[in-house]
């Protein structure tokens, strides 16, 4: 099992990396590549970033050998500016969705959660809101 997300073929292979600010989670870095026809981050690139921060966040939150299988099953995100440069990530989820969580996994061996992931740009614009939900099931 992965430590991180980060370690996934995809999330190298675009180069996402652990954020170096505790208060982040992930981080895009800047580069050509991730541009669009505009010149700003592409809308794919952040959205993968969102994804792979979601993920992230369960990561930390249950461990690597928690013997757990999330899979997606949503995502919706609203664009809020256009981004330029690197992008960070900031996850959250209520205590209490996280308790309901491990309940459900507890009863019933499988359960369904959402995060909210934000993303903002270098600049410290907010260019991206989204939630991604997630169908989690226990390993037999």
């Amino acid at each position: 099992m992965k430590h991180s997300v980060t370690e996934l073929p995809f999330n190298r292979f675009l180069g996402l990396e652990s954020a170096t600010d505790p208060t982040h989670l992930l981080r895009l870095p800047a580069g050509p590549q991730y541009l669009n026809h505009l010149g700003t981050v592409h809308a794919s690139a952040q959205l993968a970033l969102a994804e792979a921060s979601s993920g992230e966040f369960l990561l930390r939150t249950f461990g690597p050998d928690s013997g757990v299988i999330p899979v997606v099953r949503r995502l919706e995100s609203k664009f809020r500016k256009p981004a330029n440069g690197s992008i960070t990530s900031t996850v959250s989820a209520p205590p209490e969705t996280l308790e309901q969580l491990r309940a459900d996994l507890a009863a019933k061996g499988r359960a369904i959660v959402s995060i909210a992931v934000e993303l903002h740009d270098e600049s410290g614009a907010h260019t991206l809101s989204a939630t991604i939900e997630w169908f989690i099931t226990k390993l037999p």
